[in-house]
């Protein structure tokens, strides 16, 4: 059976696992509605079997009026109808683990729906009521309360408060969102807040979820005072970013995490610039991992990524977390079309639409940076599609689009909609297998006809395909013992190279010069991203290889 390498037994298993993000909404459609769904993933769990990943980290899959693709949640008790049932969730959870592949889902702590059921009670219950004080209402400024009672700015574009009415008519009170209106930010200082979250982590961990992905997790807590940002704010002294109070909650939740049997993990959506703040929420009674954006923002240059791997590693060491390796997610540009683009890097507030890219060029980048990314120390996360080499849909029709970011932003922004639309499976023209043949609705978001040529289908009858490099990076990294987590070494290269050794008998080499570089003595080539000329390694290519005997001995530092 291939699956997580020590299934169900190993509690180091999240060190070096290898994390698929499931975002069910484009996964697989089982009934033909034009939706992604639990019964479309159990459907499709060989394929993750054989991919050969040890885990999946499903995005919000409870019930939902969908104004955020499922981050505003309204119960998570219960999972929204149009991916299914909380049985089927139990069931998929168990059908997943037969096949040695663990279940990770994702809480939102930071807020709720606006039709969640506490906001619906604070609204009707008006100013003042214990009800309002599970989130942050307040008067706003100005004489007659007009003006919002902070500046802040907004995760999404526009203002982070929004005015109710009274039940007369008049213009109320304020509430808080750091991302959209109907997102109100939970008050992290309420007894209650705290206690529906410990409840909610152990109603999953009941139904057998080895993780909780939390977004946004340096996020929860708010200076009281609702103070304006200071231009250069002292660490932990931000009013809505990284405060120090925030380690408490984790440190609650790693109790109840570590009082299950098994290893059940935590894994923070932290975006912070300063690693070693970042590195204060992995300390041995807090989370066990987060993610490192890092990398994935930085442009496809030699000197700039080693520096985020060397960062990464030196913040991680102190307190003994292993690093985590990804290339995009549901947020981020497709690394295909990113990666083709004049300028590689990657920032929200930098996404434009129109921005040309070079698409043959960022598949090959992005082949090697899948084999270079598979061979650094500690997890490695695969958003769906990557896989596929599937490219950012950058022209979707506007009337199409769901994503508030676009709405929010006035259409400056294109949005997320372009990285989220449904998987290509099989066929040569829309859905591709994504819904059965004789589905009654299209596909919520179009499928280009270009990936006719990327579908799972052709892929597999394809020696060469971005997915049979996937698998037998996967398999390789699952044999060879000096990978996954453990110690790295840098060995000589040139400057736009980067070569490291991991354990005795493995040796990356990864070209981003614009020539072709000699390889390394080496006694066998395990695997390339493109094919080697005369011996040489292309531009934009990774090798794998088992160094030669004579330099077996030999560590780089």
């Amino acid at each position: 059976m291939q699956g997580a390498r020590s299934p169900g037994g190993d509690d180091e298993w999240w060190r070096d696992a290898v994390i698929y993000q499931v975002y069910v909404r484009s996964f697989a459609d089982a009934n033909g509605d034009g939706t992604g769904d639990l019964a479309g993933v159990r459907s499709r769990l060989p394929y993750l079997r054989d991919l050969g990943v040890d885990a999946m980290w499903f995005t919000p899959w409870y019930a939902s009026p969908m104004a955020d693709g499922g981050y505003d949640v309204a119960d998570y008790r219960a999972i929204d109808p149009a991916f299914g049932t909380l049985g089927e969730a139990e069931a998929l959870i168990r059908e997943a683990l037969e096949l040695g592949i663990r279940t990770i889902i994702d809480v939102v702590p930071n807020h709720v729906s606006d039709q969640h059921p506490w906001f619906q009670a604070a609204l009707a219950a008006g100013p003042g009521s214990p009800e309002r004080a599970r989130f942050w209402f307040r008067p706003g400024r100005g004489q007659s309360g007009e003006d919002m009672p902070t500046t802040w700015p907004s995760n999404f574009s526009g203002s982070t408060w929004t005015r109710t009415t009274d039940p007369d008519g008049r213009p109320g009170e304020w509430y808080l969102h750091l991302f959209s209106a109907h997102q109100p930010d939970l008050n992290w200082n309420h007894p209650d807040v705290r206690r529906e979250h410990e409840e909610i982590l152990r109603f999953w961990f009941d139904r057998g979820v080895a993780g909780v992905r939390i977004d946004s997790a340096a996020l929860l807590i708010k200076d009281p005072a609702l103070p304006e940002i200071p231009a250069d704010p002292a660490p932990g002294n931000h009013p809505t970013v990284d405060r120090d109070e925030l380690h408490d909650i984790y440190r609650s939740w790693r109790a109840i995490a570590d009082s299950y049997p098994g290893r059940r993990i935590l894994v923070g959506e932290i975006w912070l610039p300063d690693m070693d703040r970042f590195a204060r929420y992995l300390r041995p009674d807090e989370l066990h991992t987060a993610f490192n954006f890092d990398f994935l923002s930085r442009p496809w240059h030699a000197a700039g990524l080693r520096e985020s791997i060397d960062l990464t590693l030196a913040a991680h060491a102190p307190v003994g977390a292993p690093s985590t390796w990804v290339l995009s997610n549901h947020d981020v540009t497709r690394p295909v079309t990113r990666l083709g683009r004049e300028d590689s890097s990657f920032a929200f507030a930098a996404k434009r639409h129109g921005t040309p890219t070079d698409l043959d060029l960022g598949r090959r980048r992005s082949r090697a940076a899948a084999l270079l990314l598979a061979a650094l120390p500690g997890s490695l996360y695969i958003y769906q599609g990557d896989e596929l080499g599937l490219d950012e849909v950058d022209d979707l029709p506007v009337d199409r689009l769901q994503d508030p970011m676009y709405f929010r932003s006035g259409g400056t922004d294109p949005g997320r909609d372009g990285c989220r639309v449904p998987l290509p499976w099989s066929g040569s023209q829309t859905p591709f297998g994504f819904s059965p043949s004789n589905a009654d609705a299209e596909p919520w978001l179009p499928q280009p006809s270009t990936w006719a040529d990327l579908t799972v289908e052709t892929q597999q009858s394809e020696p060469g395909s971005m997915l049979n490099l996937y698998r037998a990076a996967l398999r390789i990294r699952r044999s060879e013992p000096g990978l996954g987590d453990g110690p790295m070494a840098w060995l000589p290269s040139d400057h736009d190279v980067l070569a490291f050794r991991r354990g005795d008998h493995f040796v990356n080499v990864t070209n981003m010069s614009p020539i072709a570089v000699t390889l390394p003595p080496h006694a066998e080539i395990l695997l390339t991203s493109a094919d080697t000329v005369h011996g040489l390694l292309p531009p934009d290519a990774t090798a794998w290889l088992v160094p030669a005997p004579e330099t077996a001995d030999h560590r780089g530092g």
